[in-house]
């Protein structure tokens, strides 16, 4: 089974902010559909339905991570 690696299951205690950051901050809604689209991606490859090096996996995981901790940041601002 692979991990659940959406915003929402990541930071199931910020699920408002979440929300309300999506609505009112564009550069977190830029970010936050760039990292799904990077999340959907690695699922794709590791349920096999593409293929791809192991090194472009651990690249976008790396992307996946970083978009992760900016978000992350953005959320926990004051």
């Amino acid at each position: 089974m692979l991990d659940k690696h959406d915003l929402h299951h990541e930071f199931p205690d910020h699920h408002d902010r979440i929300h309300e950051l999506k609505t009112s901050n564009s550069h977190f809604a830029r970010l936050f559909d760039e990292y799904h689209e990077i999340n959907r991606e690695i699922m794709r490859i590791e349920e096999g339905v593409e293929n791809t090096s192991d090194e472009y996996l651990e690249e976008l995981k790396k992307k996946r991570l970083s978009h992760k901790d900016q978000l992350y940041s953005i959320l926990t601002q004051s």
